[in-house]
């Protein structure tokens, strides 16, 4: 065979992709085919971005605080009464009138008889004054340093 009877016998042949080719209608063996799904998985782990520093600082600050302070003042006056408790009469006590409280003082003389030598007069108001006063303070302040890992992560 040379060169020209190659060539020739390929071009006598008609080309297979040119030809229509016949559906085998034979029957024929079931074929499985797979259906197949993907399905995705999230999940999360912990990745360590960076560092934090925290440095924490407690500083006093004098403030001055101005209130109002109250006190009860008692105001004790003594009465004289120099009287004589009657022989059936029960022994005096103390009494309250009005915001006065009343207390007998008493002594027993020899002849028997209760004189009723004096009473204190107590009362009592209240009293209020201002006071300035210088107090301790304490205030705390919070520095944040960031050592990351990576040098993309900006701080926040």
């Amino acid at each position: 065979m040379n060169s020209d009877s190659i060539v020739s016998s390929a071009a006598d042949e008609p080309d297979r992709d040119a030809r229509p080719e016949r559906l085998d209608t034979a029957p024929r063996q079931s074929v499985v085919l797979p259906v197949i799904e993907e399905q995705v998985l999230v999940g999360r782990e912990v990745v360590e971005s960076g560092r934090l520093h925290i440095r924490k600082t407690v500083q006093q600050v004098e403030q001055p605080v101005q209130v109002t302070l109250q006190h009860d003042e008692v105001q004790v006056e003594h009465v004289p009464i120099n009287r004589f408790v009657a022989d059936d009469a029960p022994l005096p006590g103390s009494r309250q009138e009005g915001d006065v409280l009343i207390v007998p003082i008493l002594r027993e003389v020899v002849v028997t008889r209760v004189l009723v030598v004096e009473e204190l007069r107590i009362s009592k108001r209240v009293v209020e004054e201002p006071f300035i006063s210088t107090v301790q303070l304490r205030q705390e302040h919070i520095e944040v340093m960031r050592n990351s890992t990576d040098p993309a992560t900006p701080d926040t």
